[in-house]
């Protein structure tokens, strides 16, 4: 997502121009109007080169994202060459003469700063700057809260992850029920064997993690030693989630 900048001009109303690499790109629905096309979108069509025009995202004074038509400098003079606006030249002389020299002398444009004496000029930049600075630490202060508001998520997250306790397949589709995403334990149980994270062939290996799981670490077998009444020993085994599988599976579903 590229900065705008919002440029105002008392005869023509604003732009809204980006800057990239000392290139120039221009908001192309501002400009044709400006210029005096009836139908904006129809003259970007008849007037200016595909290769010239782009979409970029940008955030309007509202704060939503949007996504904007801009063209380059050549179908910009497109667009001022065909206007049948008496003031076109004029436009082009304040946008060629006085905007994008600014811009690539100070990085900005001062509107009227071709009348403003030298400590005017000063003044006044000094008060673009500070309300930058401001927006700067508004924008910073807001990005401290959302962090603070994820830490929990994420210290839980790296616990889990980081545990040596692991669970159950019913008390992991438990755990996912919990973050948003409803399932039960035979219904978890079935999307591991289609997806190839237990095995799904009937035998002695049925529901057992498959060689992906085992290499992903998301499983591990717990062996219980059984002795039946007639003296004979068996070994279940049971399937368990470990705490890095029980992360890698909530954001499977969750997200």
């Amino acid at each position: 997502m590229k900065d705008l900048q919002i440029f105002k001009n008392e005869e023509f109303g604003e732009i809204q121009i980006i800057e990239e690499n000392e290139k120039y790109e221009f908001e192309a629905t501002g400009i044709a109007k400006i210029l005096g096309y009836a139908n904006p979108h129809d003259a970007i069509k008849r007037h200016c080169k595909k290769d010239g025009v782009v979409k970029r995202e940008v955030i309007d004074n509202l704060g939503r994202r949007q996504e904007k038509n801009f063209i380059n400098e050549g179908n910009l003079y497109r667009l001022i060459t065909h206007s049948k606006l008496p003031d076109a030249e004029r436009f082009e002389k304040w946008v060629f003469d006085e905007v994008l020299p600014s811009i690539r002398k100070t990085g900005g444009y001062i509107a009227g700063e071709e009348n403003m004496s030298e400590d005017e000029l000063v003044l006044k930049a000094m008060t673009v700057l500070n309300k930058k600075v401001e927006n700067l630490r508004l924008q910073n202060e807001k990005l401290k809260n959302r962090i603070e508001e994820q830490k929990p998520k994420v210290l839980f997250a790296d616990s889990v992850e980081t545990s040596k306790t692991s669970v159950l397949i019913g008390e992991l589709a438990k755990i996912i029920k919990q973050n948003g995403h409803d399932i039960g334990q035979n219904r978890l149980f079935k999307w591991l064997r289609n997806n190839n994270y237990l095995i799904s062939r009937r035998g002695t290996d049925y529901n057992m993690p498959t060689q992906k799981s085992m290499n992903l670490q998301l499983f591990e077998v717990k062996e219980t030693t059984i002795t039946h009444s007639d003296g004979h020993i068996s070994i279940s085994k049971t399937p368990k989630v470990t705490g890095k599988g029980q992360v890698y599976f909530v954001n499977k579903f969750v997200n």
